[in-house]
């Protein structure tokens, strides 16, 4: 077990004044199976009263609202979490991560890294768990990447990332659920945060056993309890940090993110 203290700041600067914002937020990591978290803390610029409810995923859903003109928009979550990966509690079994989802579905580079994967997990024999089916699967992803900042955006599909080799986490485990979900595997997407990453992190849990075991195919490794969950769902786009909408005149933005994870 280890005691983690994070703290995530993101900063969204307009270039102009924006009124009648409506958000939601999905920063606040969770207690779960293989953490427990205390000490929450979410600060908000311009001040803003949160409305909190849990998603259909058990995630932490903060919905606000600021009418008036504003040129920022700032937010920040810090606590404390108590990590154990190797005394993960068991979660019920859930069909959904069988199936393709928005952004997981195969094209002609993901049917090919399927069927190589296939030939592989044949040679482990019939005796191979699904996490060490996973663990071969996360070797085939982790070598078909270069780690590119600002190659693919958030709507990159897993099809789009494989072809051109190139991407960042949240590419990496889309890969990987869209393999192992069409070779029987039951796998899902998780948000969270690891330390010395600078952001917000992406990796993929197997379902073994009754738990639910993670894999980092961007470090090709295990998930250990030097990582915190924010949140999990079938990828991407059920796990958004930050969404919005606002009235305003043309107007660009820009993003800074800071995550930090030490041990206490």
């Amino acid at each position: 077990m280890k005691k983690l203290e994070f703290d995530y700041e993101m900063k969204l600067s307009f270039s102009s004044p924006v009124t009648d914002h409506r958000f939601q937020l999905r920063c606040v990591p969770v207690s779960g199976p293989r953490q427990q978290v205390v000490d929450v803390e979410v600060g908000m610029e311009p001040a803003a009263e949160l409305e909190t409810t849990i998603d259909a995923f058990d995630a932490v859903v903060k919905t606000g609202y600021i009418r008036q003109a504003h040129s920022i928009f700032n937010y920040s979550v810090k606590g404390i979490a108590f990590v154990d990966t190797e005394n993960t509690k068991p979660e019920p079994y859930k069909p959904l991560y069988r199936f393709d989802s928005a952004l997981t579905v195969p094209g002609p580079s993901l049917a090919a890294m399927i069927a190589t994967c296939s030939a592989k997990l044949a040679e482990l024999g019939g005796d191979a768990t699904a996490v060490e089916q996973a663990q071969v699967v996360m070797g085939e992803v982790f070598r078909a990447f270069t780690y590119t900042p600002g190659a693919t955006t958030i709507r990159t599909t897993a099809e789009q990332a494989l072809t051109q080799g190139t991407g960042v986490c949240q590419d990496y485990a889309h890969v990987m659920l869209a393999v192992c979900r069409h070779l029987g595997l039951t796998a899902r997407y998780i948000a969270g945060l690891l330390g010395g990453e600078g952001a917000t992190h992406a990796w993929t849990e197997v379902y073994h056993d009754g738990r639910w075991i993670g894999l980092d195919p961007t470090h090709n490794r295990m998930v250990d309890d030097n990582y915190i969950t924010i949140a999990h769902g079938r990828d991407y786009r059920d796990c958004m940090l930050d969404i919005g909408i606002f009235s305003g005149d043309n107007v660009s933005q820009s993003q800074w993110v800071n995550a930090s994870v030490h041990e206490q």
